[in-house]
């Protein structure tokens, strides 16, 4: 009992010592500075990605049957 006692309190003491140290600090700052960094490139989410391969798969299609259509109109009526 004593034992665990000890080894709680040791647990307690060294995370105290780590929540002061200058390490937590430096990795906040590390994520504020790559977060500022990651926000001035030209950027899209995954979502806006998506969306924008969808229309340009139905663009594609689109243009597809037009130009489908329009070796049927050069080709003219047949007899």
């Amino acid at each position: 009992m004593l034992k665990q006692k000890i080894a709680a309190e040791m647990a307690d003491k060294v995370s105290e010592v780590l929540a002061l140290t200058p390490a937590r600090d430096i990795e906040k700052n590390l994520k504020a500075s790559l977060a500022a960094w990651l926000s001035r490139l030209d950027l899209v989410t995954r979502e806006e990605f998506d969306v924008q391969a969808q229309v340009l798969t139905r663009t594609r299609e689109q243009l597809r049957e037009l130009e489908a259509r329009l070796e049927k109109l050069e080709a003219g009526p047949q007899a």
